[in-house]
């Protein structure tokens, strides 16, 4: 799940799928190497066809390795790098994709990153991960990742890529939180403790709560935003409120306003399901987007900033629960604020134990 966590991969689940196929024909091209460089004049076949799909079938490249390179700038049409990998090809436009990324090395240990582990036993680590790291690798991010430094403490973990459990480059991970946030996240050490907390998080019985401090004062005390969540036609690198997106549901109650540095709200949130930045796309949504946020948030709106390091959001995963997958007794933990978000409003409150037990989340 993303921190909206977006979870592991269902059953069934591939990466890659009819996107990754090869196109043939007239047009195509040859896929070199690293480095390489792709120059097709685009063929009748892929007339209308979107660049990113495009990018995907020429190269295969799997769909989101494609979109990232249109992201980073990879990817030209007529000469200039294109911004949106949604808009159509049309034939004989020069469609140039470079240069090509190199494979992906896989995971390894990774002794330099510290990881801080508030909960280790035979079947699960319990970490509360700082902003600015990254959960596991993926496209343009391969190293220096929580899995990495995870590995070199826990060299078992390795076992759940070898024997097919999971996705070798994530292994154990049944939930992941966005880079730029921070909080509690728990990771499977053993088959049966990976598949205990992929039924839980399916079955919706983790306990995953969060706190966000959002731009605006938020009318009602408390509420739900229910509204499904998918990939935005306009720019397929975000996600948006869709009705071809997938059921979304979040709870929120308001701890607190506040006019300084600028009107803001303090919202202790609940997720009953893990949509990829669920929070963020359904705060945004309904005019309150999080500190911090300028992916989803308006800076141009709202010209007065706080006090966050580049790429920090203001979001935390303040507190997890579950049963444990070798007892069977509920556990859980909380995480107080990081020093760099409980300083850049004053007078936040302390989440306490008994603000978690009376907090009438909806």
């Amino acid at each position: 799940m993303t921190e909206d966590d977006a979870g592991a991969p269902g059953a069934g689940e591939a990466t890659g799928g009819e996107d990754a196929a090869t196109a043939g024909g007239e047009g195509a091209a040859t896929v070199g190497g690293e480095g390489a460089t792709i120059r097709v004049e685009v063929p009748a076949l892929l007339h209308g066809v979107r660049i990113d799909r495009a990018v995907a079938l020429l190269t295969g490249l799997s769909r989101s390795a494609a979109t990232a390179m249109v992201a980073e700038g990879r990817v030209k049409v007529g000469g200039r790098a294109i911004s949106t990998g949604s808009r159509p090809l049309a034939e004989r436009e020069v469609l140039e994709v470079g240069p090509m990324p190199g494979a992906a090395p896989g995971v390894v240990a990774e002794p330099d990153v510290e990881v801080q582990v508030v909960h280790a036993d035979a079947e699960v680590l319990v970490v509360d991960k700082p902003a600015g790291l990254v959960v596991h690798p993926g496209a343009g991010h391969y190293h220096h990742t929580l899995i990495g430094g995870l590995l070199a403490r826990f060299p078992d973990l390795a076992e759940l890529s070898r024997s097919g459990v999971c996705d070798p480059m994530r292994p154990g991970i049944v939930q992941r939180l966005d880079r730029g946030t921070s909080g509690l996240l728990v990771v499977a050490r053993t088959e049966r403790a990976y598949r205990s907390l992929v039924a839980q998080l399916a079955e919706r019985s983790v306990e995953r709560r969060y706190l966000a401090l959002v731009r605006g004062h938020v009318a009602d005390d408390r509420g739900i935003v229910e509204a499904p969540i998918g990939r935005s036609v306009r720019s397929p690198t975000r996600m948006a409120v869709s009705a071809q997106g997938k059921a979304a549901r979040t709870r929120y109650v308001v701890l607190g306003r506040y006019e300084e540095p600028a009107p803001c709200s303090l919202l202790l949130l609940a997720l009953d399901t893990g949509r990829t930045h669920q929070i963020r796309v359904h705060l945004s949504a309904i005019g309150y987007p999080v500190v911090g946020d300028d992916r989803y948030g308006s800076v141009r709106t709202d010209p007065v900033g706080f006090d966050l390091p580049p790429g920090r959001l203001f979001l935390h995963a303040c507190r997890l629960g579950f049963d444990h997958p070798g007892t069977g007794e509920r556990v859980h933990w909380a995480s107080a604020l990081p020093a760099e978000l409980a300083n850049v409003v004053p007078g936040l409150p302390e989440l306490t134990d008994e603000v978690h037990r009376t907090a009438a989340l909806p």
